[in-house]
């Protein structure tokens, strides 16, 4: 297999990293176990690579993984709203990227949690 189960049924993973990705994108970094950040890393690309393309269909392909949620601290004072993570990936995010074929985001490991000493890892983007 080309994925890592993560020790979490099919359903139970595919939330996780829809929860992840979207965390991801809102933060623009996070800390998690070095197995879920590797993981992570390949469906933030894929979003990201969405965004760069911009059309309805690659839109609609993001909203369909990405979870709805709000930036709460991206306040825009010209509208007074605040930005959802799709909102942000496609107007922001993709617009950084947009000369690089790539290697959107990185990660740092870090020392190992502490009680059960999982390899931990900081993941960001670049």
């Amino acid at each position: 297999m080309s994925y890592r189960k993560l020790g979490r049924t099919s359903s139970q993973r595919k939330a996780m990293l829809r929860d992840l990705t979207t965390d991801l994108l809102l933060n623009e970094s996070i800390v998690t176990t070095e197995a879920r950040a590797k993981e992570v890393r390949r469906t933030v690309e894929k979003m990201i690579t969405l965004g760069k393309r911009g059309d309805l269909h690659s839109r609609r392909q993001a909203a369909a993984y990405v979870r709805n949620e709000i930036a709460i601290n991206d306040f825009n004072e010209e509208t007074e709203s605040f930005p959802t993570a799709l909102q942000k990936l496609f107007n922001d995010i993709a617009k950084r990227y947009e000369g690089r074929n790539g290697g959107y985001t990185r990660i740092l490991k870090t020392e190992p949690r502490r009680g059960d000493a999982a390899p931990m890892a900081i993941i960001e983007l670049v």
